[in-house]
């Protein structure tokens, strides 16, 4: 068994690239554009070695890749080898009838091909799958997952990447994502298999026509519309419903439940980015498809500024993730960060929630680690407990789970993370961008009809609880054994960082506070600073998420730029 992101030889790598191009072409699972890209760089030692150099990690997140041949990239043949060891996981662990599992996918190149293969495999290892027939968010696959009954999920997605990119996440039968642990089960199942000797395949459309494979019913659909809706927390409050909304669904899942759930829930004063509205898999108008920037948001605003709307709303391409841009009053409008949003949704949700009565004997909100301690300082005036978990919704899922393991999923009132995704409810475990959109347009039409706007909510929560500006830098580097060196290096270094005290050093890789071993490493700074350094769960990159609230927000600003210039000296960048 050859090691997560192990580097293979030079002769492991010819002998893989040797057997993939006679065997590509004449294999049970084919794909032209693999064979093509094979013999285009079989006299191209270079890109051989991009495409052959390690086998594509599995890892929390599935794969993620780019699109392309080789063991190395997103193709055909590792997704059918992904697909055969989460059949054998699925096996060992599940018996009888219980054996099922749903698949949906996104607008991506190759994304319903490789659901389909991916249905393939696990119709011919007996297990009864249920593909959604048209592209559908990821929230709608968690949904379907406990729904359906079904073992396990698989979506088909790169979520925000460029377009070059394709992913495979795979969800237990709570609807959320795997954990670290089933995460390694399965990877060691796909490790033994030799994916043109190992992989049991059937045709798509005979195993349709066996029952093997069926299709999601429309009223899955909309029972997961029906959930969503009731998340809504206006109650009998006033709410200005006419205001001008622009959406963006970046050329994704979203626009089909987004503007139903809009529609039917009073909202018709909508404008669609149209060059953004359809399928677009080389998503041309937003090479980065995320609504955490405003590069992928331009349109969006130039919309706005034609059509005077209050907001402008963007969803990634599968749908879990919402952003929001809103108008500053001065002509221009500014993209909220992922931060700014999840406590405009924590206060607003609160707020209605004891207006209304509805408010849990013992509400709890729930948050990863690298997200604004302002939320807590929030949810605390509000009486509600902040739990904080790692990074990744996945965690935030696994407590919902657990909250109805004990009988108290009722008061889970919110989960948030700072990369823009979002959950008011248990109908799902994983972030919805379907249910934030609602809350985010309800919330705006509540202040709107009020005579005031979230922009100015914000800055009158920054007024009682203090400004706090979270920033995300990420840095690029070859090896993942190099990340790890530079982590270690900051824990040793336990006295000053960018000319600051260091007041205490937390370090989740040895476990802290109850929560799983990490490789997450925090900085506790003077003047209430932090910094948390992780490496990217699917990229060669360090994530560093830097944290300074205080009063004077032109004095906040100075702090993170000294604390990022001495990271970056740090880094020796």
């Amino acid at each position: 068994m050859i090691s997560k992101n192990t580097l293979l030889t030079d002769e492991q790598i010819r002998i893989n690239f040797q057997r993939w191009l006679c065997q590509a072409e004449c294999s049970d699972i084919s794909d032209p554009d693999v064979v093509k890209e094979l013999n285009d760089i079989k006299d191209d030692r270079e890109k051989i070695r991009e495409a052959f150099c390690r086998n594509l990690t599995f890892g929390t997140g599935g794969l993620r890749g780019i699109i392309g041949a080789g063991t190395n990239c997103m193709n055909v043949h590792t997704v059918a080898g992904a697909s055969q060891g989460v059949a054998e996981h699925i096996k060992r662990h599940v018996s009888g009838e219980g054996g099922r599992i749903a698949v949906s996918y996104d607008s991506r190149r190759k994304s319903q091909l490789f659901a389909r293969i991916a249905c393939s495999v696990f119709a011919a290892n007996g297990l009864k799958v249920y593909l959604f027939p048209r592209m559908m968010p990821t929230p709608c696959l968690s949904f379907a997952v406990r729904s359906l009954q079904c073992a396990a999920g698989i979506m088909i997605t790169a979520s925000h990447n460029p377009c070059q990119y394709n992913g495979y996440k795979v969800y237990g039968s709570d609807g959320c994502q795997i954990t670290p642990e089933t995460a390694e089960e399965i990877y060691e199942e796909i490790a033994k298999i030799d994916v043109f000797a190992d992989v049991r395949t059937e045709d798509f459309e005979r195993s349709c026509r066996k029952g093997m494979i069926d299709y999601v019913s429309e009223q899955v659909h909309t029972e997961f519309i029906e959930a969503v809706k009731k998340e809504s927390v206006l109650g009998s409050k006033e709410a200005d419903r006419v205001i001008p909304i622009v959406y963006t669904p970046l050329n994704g899942t979203g626009c089909e439940p987004v503007l139903r759930v809009l529609k039917e829930s009073g909202y018709y004063n909508i404008t669609v980015v149209k060059e953004q509205q359809g399928e677009d898999e080389n998503f041309s108008t937003c090479p980065y498809p995320n609504p955490e920037i405003r590069e992928a948001m331009i349109l969006g605003i130039e919309y706005a500024k034609r059509k005077n709307a209050t907001l402008v709303l963007a969803t990634d391409p599968d749908c879990d993730r919402a952003g929001a841009a809103v108008n500053d009053g001065q002509g221009d409008y500014v993209l909220l960060s992922g931060n700014e949003t999840g406590i405009l949704l924590l206060d607003y949700i609160c707020r209605q929630r004891i207006a209304n009565g509805t408010m849990p004997e013992h509400p709890i909100a729930v948050k990863t680690i690298v997200t604004t301690e302002l939320g807590q300082r929030i949810a605390a005036y509000y009486g509600v407990e902040t739990i904080n978990v790692l990074t990744g919704f996945k965690f935030i899922g696994e407590q919902v789970s657990c909250l109805e393991a004990e009988g108290r999923v009722e008061d889970f009132i919110f989960g948030y993370e700072e990369s823009c995704g979002y959950l008011s409810g248990t109908y799902v475990r994983d972030k919805d961008g379907v249910g934030a959109a609602l809350l985010i347009c309800e919330m705006t039409a509540f202040y709107a009809h009020q005579g005031t706007s979230l922009w100015e909510r914000l800055d009158e929560l920054y007024q009682m609880f203090g400004y706090c500006l979270n920033t995300l830098h990420t840095y690029g580097f070859e090896e993942s054994e190099e990340m790890g060196r530079v982590i270690e290096e900051i824990c040793q270094n336990s006295v000053s960082f960018g000319g600051m005290k260091i007041e205490k050093v937390t370090d989740y890789r040895s476990g802290f506070a109850g929560l799983p071993k990490s490789n997450v490493v925090k900085l506790l700074l003077e003047n209430d600073s932090s910094v948390i350094i992780r490496p990217s769960g699917t990229e060669a990159k360090l994530k560093a998420y830097v944290s300074v609230c205080g009063k004077d927000k032109g004095k906040v600003r100075m702090q993170e730029q000294r604390i990022v210039t001495g990271l970056e000296q740090f880094l020796r960048l």
